[in-house]
């Protein structure tokens, strides 16, 4: 799985110009499921992110992760993370899991923040959907399961 983690101030996600999620201080999460990706990929990444230290401590270091300051996660399905841009100058998804796997693992992952203690917020699958942030830093990570 890949995900782009930015650490925020505030988030919002809306479908057709109404509002389906929105959190303060936490994380934006944007995720995509590859094809072969495993329930047990899903849940390290969730546990990675839920422990990610990005959130300044009392000294103003990045020690605190987002349960420790009270935060939450917004999780944005985002397949175009997939995109292969080795040849040309369209992008290619052919590596991106299937629609129907894609779903599942993203609903498994924002269980797994869930059950970690991260309260989460989710856009829609498969919807096109208007993202807004005040990223925080800005501090922008991102991660894969696969290096």
């Amino acid at each position: 799985m890949r995900a782009l983690i930015q650490r925020v101030s505030q988030a919002r996600v809306a479908v057709d110009g109404a509002t389906l999620a929105e959190i303060g201080p936490g994380l934006l999460v944007l995720v995509c499921a590859m094809q072969g990706d495993t329930d047990a990929q899903a849940e390290r990444l969730a546990a990675k992110i839920a422990r990610l230290r990005i959130f300044k401590d009392s000294d103003g270091k990045m020690n605190r992760a987002v349960g420790d300051i009270g935060g939450s996660a917004l999780v944005v399905s985002q397949f175009t993370l997939a995109a292969d841009t080795a040849r040309g100058n369209r992008p290619g998804f052919s590596t991106a899991a299937p629609p129907d796997e894609g779903e599942r693992l993203y609903e498994y992952f924002t269980a797994q923040l869930d059950t970690l203690g991260i309260p989460v917020a989710k856009g829609r699958f498969g919807a096109d959907m208007a993202v807004s942030l005040t990223n925080d830093g800005p501090v922008t990570i991102w991660m894969d399961t696969e290096t």
